[in-house]
């Protein structure tokens, strides 16, 4: 026997419904930043914007992503991203003492990852919860209108940062203190879970002066490496992804909005090539793919593998790479390229290209005794970015390039990527009739409409407590009365399992399983509940209003 609490046992209107068998049970928080390039290049210099079909058209400059946009609190001591939530302090002036100079303000990384409880003892900028970004986080902060000064030899003036400073405060290393001029070097979390050089203990960083990420060792010569350290705060999902086989040798990561192709080119080509053969897919159904810029591309790297540690390239195995031979001898793994140019302060500002390593960034290190022999290392890790010549022979550079001696390949390998359409928000449609606690049941929902994401919640409200009620779904619309109500989904339609006690504050839900109940992405479903209303007299039941989703990928 029920108690008198208890909802009513569903009588004669479920078996009424019109209905078929039903299938068996069943907002981003990663988006890539833009990287700031508005110039388009050649394989040399500065061009005008390539038409469609033309040399080099698909780069970066050619493609507007989520542009950067930040709010510099009113101290001046934090930057809000907008795009990513992310808040930042503004300088890295660890010392506090209202100057960023070089060395005097890098630590260690040991220091480094203590310096957040500096900040949160004094609640900098208000708040309490700093942390030392991980790699993904940083990296969003590069701007690839900076210019690469590797080589110059003159003063910093004049010379543009991989970072905002209209935001935040930046200084090149000081020569006069024995650094380089490109010695502006930022430390991440996120250690290599390899080593590198010969051992090496590294941390992965960023150089806002020369626009790359590397693997730093802890240590140098003997002694503490030292790097500034920027902290964040906010949005702690940020940088992790959301990956979902489409079946077709796609992969969707609902993280950022972005489709990937699942494998790769299959073979290398210069940076024209690499532009073209993007621009021209046709793959999987769809002709919009598009080489990807630095940011989406590193925004795949799985930090967490290595071919070292295990005998895979540095991403998430749901995608695929091509293992090719490297200029030791061993199996290894391709570089990507990316359609941002690295422009750099030569008469040739646009002859390199960006890359990122999903295998070894193999150096040649030369001995600094005689016969000063080279060996071939990893010097900077799985997970870096670097930049390569767009053209030429690699066979010019036989021992790399750089104070690392970066190989040089060029011919790059291609993983192609375009934009998943922006999820449509579900649509209140038909109309729900007054009830007997007011002026009718009202449909809506939770979550997003995106079949990888699979995490929309239908609910209702404005019902009846405590009696049953069953969410329907139907491809077409209609409103013809039906109990009380209206009854707003088309004939044949679709019970959702189980019958739903209607809580005590009057609202339903239900989490639909979009992988079980076999959606696919632009399909248009129309969603109502029905509901007992004893209260309401007549048929003692009632409907909602509908609601119209479209799912997207």
């Amino acid at each position: 026997m029920r108690s008198k609490h208890s909802p009513a046992r569903p009588k004669s209107w479920l078996p009424l419904l019109p209905i078929v068998a039903a299938a068996p049970a069943l907002a981003n928080d990663t988006v890539a930043v833009d990287t700031g390039q508005i110039l388009t290049y050649d394989d040399q210099d500065v061009i005008a914007p390539p038409a469609p079909g033309a040399p080099f058209h698909g780069q970066d400059a050619q493609y507007d992503g989520h542009q950067p946009s930040y709010t510099l609190s009113p101290s001046g001591l934090t930057v809000y991203d907008q795009v990513t939530g992310l808040t930042w302090v503004a300088s890295p002036d660890t010392d506090g003492d209202g100057v960023l100079e070089s060395p005097e303000d890098k630590l260690s990384w040991w220091d480094a990852m203590s310096h957040p409880a500096t900040l949160n003892a004094q609640a900098f900028g208000g708040y309490s919860d700093w942390r030392v970004p991980s790699i993904e986080e940083l990296y969003s902060l590069i701007d690839f209108s900076g210019v690469d000064p590797s080589g110059y030899t003159g003063g910093s003036s004049g010379l543009v940062p991989f970072i905002d400073t209209d935001y935040f405060e930046f200084e090149y290393g000081d020569t006069s203190a024995g650094e380089r001029i490109i010695d502006s070097q930022y430390w991440s979390s996120t250690e290599y879970v390899s080593t590198t050089m010969h051992g090496d203990h590294t941390v992965f960083g960023v150089n806002f002066a020369d626009g790359r990420i590397k693997g730093y060792g802890t240590s140098l010569h003997g002694n503490d490496k030292v790097s500034f350290v920027l902290c964040c705060r906010g949005n702690p999902a940020y940088g992790q992804n959301s990956f979902s086989d489409n079946g077709d040798g796609t992969v969707t990561d609902a993280a950022t909005g972005l489709m990937w192709v699942q494998g790769d080119s299959g073979s290398g080509k210069d940076w024209e090539e690499a532009l073209s053969y993007a621009e021209n897919l046709v793959y999987a159904g769809h002709d919009d793919w598009r080489l990807p810029n630095a940011k989406e591309l590193q925004g795949i790297l799985d930090y967490t593998r290595s071919p070292a540690t295990h005998g895979t390239p540095a991403i998430d195995p749901i995608f695929d790479c091509t293992p090719i031979t490297d200029e030791g001898g061993s199996q290894n793994y391709p570089f990507y390229w990316a359609s941002t140019t690295h422009a750099n302060w030569t008469a040739n500002p646009g002859s390199f290209g960006v890359y990122v390593c999903f295998g070894e960034a193999l150096g040649w290190m030369q001995d600094p005794f005689p016969p000063f022999n080279y060996t071939l290392l990893d010097v900077h890790g799985a997970g870096s970015q670097r930049s390569d010549p767009k053209a030429g022979d690699p066979a010019d550079w036989p021992y790399g390039n750089g104070p690392q001696g970066d190989v040089v390949r060029i011919y790059n390998f291609v993983r192609c990527v375009r934009d998943v359409p922006t999820c449509p928000p579900p649509t209140n449609y038909c109309v729900g009739a007054p009830n007997s606690v007011g002026s009718g049941g009202v449909m809506s929902y939770s979550g997003s409409t995106s079949v990888a994401q699979n995490d929309l919640v239908l609910e209702a409200s404005s019902l009846p407590p405590l009696e049953y009620s069953m969410f329907i779904r139907g491809e077409n619309q209609t409103q013809v009365p039906l109990f009380e109500g209206y009854l707003c989904v088309d004939p044949p339609f679709i019970r959702l399992l189980p019958v739903v006690t209607i809580g005590i504050d009057g609202t339903a839900s239900h989490a639909f399983d979009s992988t079980q109940a076999g959606i696919v992405a632009g399909e248009t479903w129309n969603f109502q509940l029905f509901y007992r209303d004893p209260a309401g007299g007549g048929t003692r039941a009632n409907l909602t209003d509908g609601l119209e989703v479209t799912f997207c990928p």
